[in-house]
């Protein structure tokens, strides 16, 4: 192999390529929610057990681990584990993104897109609509982020039920049963 050969091969491997599927970092990731119980007392929980992919076709897979839901008090983590995703261990998120539009990106442009995804959790099919942030990172890492909250219902969840169970455990007069949910997700190839 001549030096010219050599130079080509190298450039070509350190080169940003789209041939790989991108994975989810789930140390620089989470999905966070929302609540408000007794109209006035608002709480943000998160789960940070993530894994995910983004195929070459644009479809966007991501696992949320449930068992690492954090409330900040260990033992409303253990309530919700059982009443409310009912000992689940995982819900799924699916979606489809533009990769062409994505491809386009230098490290520090982004852009902004609509993502229609489905949230699964349960056996129920929910549909989200995310006003997403898209930062390309490095050559390698792409953010996904939300600029405004998606909402969930919990009856469409599925959770109506199990809402209602904290709701008398924790003695209280409501909890909100409509929910926003915020993303940040970090991928890299």
């Amino acid at each position: 192999m001549n030096f010219k050969s050599t130079i080509a091969a190298v450039a070509l491997t350190t080169l940003p390529t789209f041939a790989a599927a991108w994975d989810l970092d789930p140390a620089e990731s989470v999905v966070s929610f929302g609540l408000i119980k007794n109209d006035f007392i608002g709480e943000a929980h998160t789960f940070s057990g993530l894994s995910g992919t983004v195929d070459n076709d644009g479809n966007v897979d991501v696992a949320i681990d449930l068992t690492t839901l954090d409330t900040n008090i260990d033992i409303r983590n253990e309530r919700m584990a059982e009443h409310v995703f009912r000992g689940l261990a995982t819900a799924e998120i699916s979606a489809e993104v533009d990769l062409d539009e994505i491809k386009k990106l230098r490290p520090g442009e982004s852009t902004q897109m609509e993502i229609e995804a489905t949230l699964n959790l349960l056996g129920n099919d929910v549909d989200v609509y995310l006003d997403a942030y898209i930062l390309r990172v490095a050559p390698n890492r792409v953010m996904v982020s939300t600029n405004t909250a998606g909402y969930l219902s919990t009856e469409e969840l599925g959770v109506d039920e199990g809402v209602d169970v904290l709701q008398g455990l924790e003695n209280l007069d409501s909890i909100t049963r409509v929910t926003p949910i915020t993303l940040h997700l970090m991928f890299e190839r």
